[in-house]
């Protein structure tokens, strides 16, 4: 059997395109958890087999362990002490499976992540999975292909030119993600807890700080309070007004405006009584408007909020679909040069025949291109090149056909002959003053021709003469008035955080994403950022405690470590031992001042007491909790000053004044918006503190609001007391088919009764002519469902003699079955009919064999026990 080299790609229509160019579109597929491409060929001078798969971004994710995981017994402090570990990023996924079963036996590992300091770090994520899988052989077994397009050029020149992973960077990622996640949370623990349990209106689910996140809004608030202490002044100045040839001119004062009304005044009665003014020179000059450089991701990410009108994050997502799919080339770079050895005349003529710029990339290729402009060679990827002609029928219109579009037409604005214009500059003078007027005329539009955004504006003046003398049709006395700022652009913020070193080039459109996301600013009229009340507080209240939390220079001063552990001059332990003891210092100060950003939250917010409405009743002192309907939307009683949180992004309301047998609260009942949103009752109390070991699951919200991985999130539909009637065992009716949850029957979807999955979206319709339907206390023999009984309407039923009572199992009834109906969901009953009432005792393919209310066996462990399928 020949040697076996597993290669894995960063995501799987990657993995398909680097199986189809080296295999030259004879590739295999199979599915296993991911796709799997197989083929023969020759690796190192031996007959291989190939196998090319992928993984979907980062293996594992860091976290803190479980014993940290708990808001009430976990002292933010000691955070920044904790042990952390890696686990699966997606455990349904089954990546790390999936890897350790196709490295099973392999002799080579091939790494096709992406080149950046996030590839890296995946590479060896990947690595711990497969090596320990893999045949040991002596020499090299694991490389490193670098590549910076989906295309066969890049993809062969890669796999000729194999190296091996960069150690150094992929730590650089693991000191990043440590620091984050320690300082992060640690913070945003504490804030949250603080001020969500003293204040009723604050819009947001999580008060988070982030060392990158912070600054970002920082800078936005800065701009805010500019503008909100400025103070407008009075400005005169003198306009000339001259007509030459049929040109209506207005001239401008060589001293701009004046702050003094009187003396601008003054100015304004000597030009009018000249009545004229004398052209006193004449400077007529070429100047050149240099083509741009290459494409890096800061620059790209600027000009689509600023030209386009898309937001950086959303435009980040769409230039790597384009990468993706072979269109334009690795969207994350920091590199404004173009390497010596790149094809320009090769990318160049791959766009030759495009029905836009087809005739202008032929007379590029006639006239030969111009070199880039030296820029920067960050030594990662080349500028950003479209490596793929496209039309916009290709691309299906929209963000993406125009964000493809800028990207070509900046390529070859970068390799096109510079804009050559004339400026003119005539000076004037009248009354004792100097003023002039300017005019540009274009010689050659280079560039400009293909990006007609940067062309120069012509401005053709009238003919002058030095000495000439020429009448003032008017001397206007102009007023104005100074004007503030205006709010930050999303462009002015990125620049600010690239000057800053604020994230990187793939994460600054995060962390402005994430500053909007959590209310803290809002994205306005021409897409300028403005900082939200909340965000003007924590920006408020960070400063006068410590205003480092909230400036750049922390952060810039470690991503300068991190960047020199990326480069092994730095060492990992040590970079990040110092940024913790750091914040951890500033953590502990904050914690002894809140006082003082407190002050600032109570002048803008209510407290909790003066919140709200009286929804439902405390179990413990029997009084009304008061319901806070602002996100994150909770539960709070006076009288025992404890807050319940509620499942998020739906509508709550007292269930029938029922009470929970375990704590003696009243139920309330969350529901989804829309006909097909679903409907659960809850406790409270249970809801954030399960009764039952292991019942608890994150379902619409965590037991401490925004805390990822507490316990918490249990209503109704997933408590299994056993006498409960609300509770999972007494509604639940079978397995979901789609997941590993129970199909629960909906308790006020009447007359549309249905049963809803108490994990995912699948929904199940009962039957539409049923008047009434309620689960039983028996279970079928055959596959242990509950059995449902329906009572139809006595003028539709489909029951023979006229019928109306009828009790059968959903999963093994042929009439009860095929008068459902299922959203949301795969198609997976079929309809058999095999006459009359039968309940098919016959083992058929996809019977299923279990309760599904956490008895039995569950439908994961044999893939035969499903529902029929349509």
């Amino acid at each position: 059997m020949p040697p076996t080299v597993l290669m894995v790609a960063e995501k799987p229509s990657i993995a398909s395109s680097i199986a189809t160019f080296l295999s030259s579109g004879r590739a295999h597929s199979r599915r296993s958890f991911l796709d799997v491409h197989e083929f023969d060929g020759t690796f190192k001078g031996f007959q291989v087999r190939y196998k090319v798969t992928s993984v979907i971004g980062h293996v594992l994710s860091i976290d803190f362990p479980s014993n940290y995981q708990n808001w009430d017994t976990t002292d933010p402090f000691s955070l920044f002490q904790a042990p952390t570990l890696k686990s699966e990023a997606n455990p349904k996924a089954h990546v790390c499976k999936h890897l350790q079963q196709e490295g099973r036996g392999s002799d080579y590992l091939v790494l096709w992540l992406d080149c950046d300091r996030e590839g890296e770090n995946i590479c060896f994520e990947v690595m711990d999975s497969v090596l320990p899988m893999m045949r040991k052989g002596a020499g090299q077994q694991v490389y490193r292909a670098r590549f910076s397009a989906i295309s066969q050029k890049d993809i062969v020149n890669a796999m000729n030119n194999l190296g091996l992973p960069n150690k150094n960077e992929a730590l650089a990622v693991d000191a990043r993600q440590e620091i984050d996640l320690k300082v992060g949370v640690a913070f945003t623990r504490f804030q949250t807890r603080y001020f969500q349990g003293k204040y009723g209106n604050l819009d947001s689910s999580v008060i988070s700080y982030g060392p990158c996140q912070t600054p970002t809004l920082g800078f936005c608030v800065e701009r805010h309070l500019q503008i909100t202490s400025f103070s407008p002044e009075p400005f005169w100045t003198v306009r000339p007004h001259l007509n030459k040839a049929g040109h209506l001119l207005q001239l401008e004062w060589e001293r701009g405006r004046l702050f003094d009304r009187e003396i601008a005044a003054i100015f304004q009665k000597m030009v009018a009584d000249s009545q004229s003014v004398k052209v006193a020179n004449i400077v007529k000059k070429e100047e050149v408007k240099s083509r741009p450089n290459g494409l890096n991701t800061v620059n790209m990410l600027k000009v689509a909020s600023s030209g386009l009108g898309i937001g950086p994050h959303h435009a980040m997502q769409v230039a790597e679909r384009l990468y993706i799919q072979g269109y334009i080339s690795y969207p994350r770079t920091e590199s404004t040069a173009y390497p010596q050895s790149f094809d320009i005349r090769g990318v160049l003529s791959v766009h030759a025949k495009n029905p836009v710029w087809g005739d202008y990339v032929i007379s590029l290729l006639v006239a030969g291109p111009h070199h880039p402009k030296a820029g920067v060679d960050a030594g990662d990827h080349p500028p950003i090149t479209p490596m793929q002609s496209a039309t916009e029928a290709d691309l299906g219109g929209g963000d993406a056909w125009r964000l493809y579009d800028f990207v070509t037409r900046h390529f070859l604005a970068s390799i096109s002959a510079d804009c050559k214009f004339t400026r003119t500059k005539v000076s004037f003078i009248g009354g004792g003053e100097t003023f002039h007027c300017t005019g540009s005329t274009v010689i050659q539009p280079g560039f400009t021709a293909v990006t007609p955004w940067l062309s120069v504006t012509e401005n053709n003046l009238p003919p002058f003469a030095i000495g000439e003398s020429i009448p003032l049709s008017e001397v206007e006395f102009y007023q104005g008035r100074t004007s503030p700022p205006d709010y930050l652009t999303e462009s002015e913020l990125i620049s600010l955080m690239e000057k800053h070193g604020i994230g990187t080039d793939a994460s600054i459109p995060v962390h402005i994403n994430n500053i909007c996301e959590r209310n803290y600013a809002q994205v306005q009229a021409g897409r300028r950022l403005v900082p939200t009340t909340l965000g003007i507080t924590l920006i408020r209240g960070y400063q006068s405690i410590d205003v480092d939390l909230c400036l750049p220079e922390i952060r810039q001063f470690i991503e300068q470590q991190i960047t020199l552990i990326g480069k092994g001059q730095a060492d990992y332990a040590h970079v990040v031992q110092h940024a913790l003891q750091e914040f951890a210092a500033k953590f502990s100060y904050f914690v002894s001042n809140i006082e003082r950003m407190d002050v600032l939250f109570e002048a803008q917010f209510s407290p909790l007491a003066e919140s709200g409405k009286p929804l439902s009743k405390c179990g413990k002192c029997s009084r009304y909790m008061k319901y806070i309907a602002i996100r994150p939307t909770r539960l709070y009683c006076s009288t025992c000053e404890e807050v319940h949180s509620l499942p998020q992004h739906g509508s709550i309301k007292l269930y029938k004044e029922l009470v929970c047998p375990l704590d003696n609260f009243e139920l309330v009942l969350f529901s989804l918006g829309g006909p097909d949103g679903k409907s659960y009752p809850l406790c409270p109390f249970c809801y954030n503190h399960p009764p039952f070991e292991g019942a608890g699951v994150l379902f619409g919200a965590a037991g401490k609001v925004g805390e990822k991985g507490s316990k918490g999130g249990m209503p109704c539909n997933l408590c299994p007391h056993p006498t409960c009637r609300h509770s999972m065992i007494k509604q639940g009716v079978c397995a979901c088919p789609e997941c590993d949850g129970t199909l629960v029957l909906d308790p006020i979807s009447a007359p549309k009764w249905r049963l809803d999955c108490n994990k995912c979206s699948c929904l199940v319709y009962l039957p539409e002519n049923a008047h009434k339907i309620v689960t039983t206390t028996e279970c079928c023999e055959e596959c242990g469902s509950t059995i449902l009984e329906v009572n139809f309407n006595k003028n539709t039923t489909p029951l023979p003699n006229g019928a109306t009572l009828y009790k059968a199992c959903l999963i093994c009834d042929d009439l009860l079955l095929s008068l459902i109906e299922v959203k949301h969901g795969r198609a997976f009953f079929k309809k058999s009919h095999r006459g009359g009432r039968g309940r098919g005792r016959g083992r058929g393919k996809g019977r299923v064999a279990t309760r599904g209310r956490g008895r039995g066996r569950s439908r994961n462990e044999d893939p035969r026990m499903s529902f029929r399928d349509f």
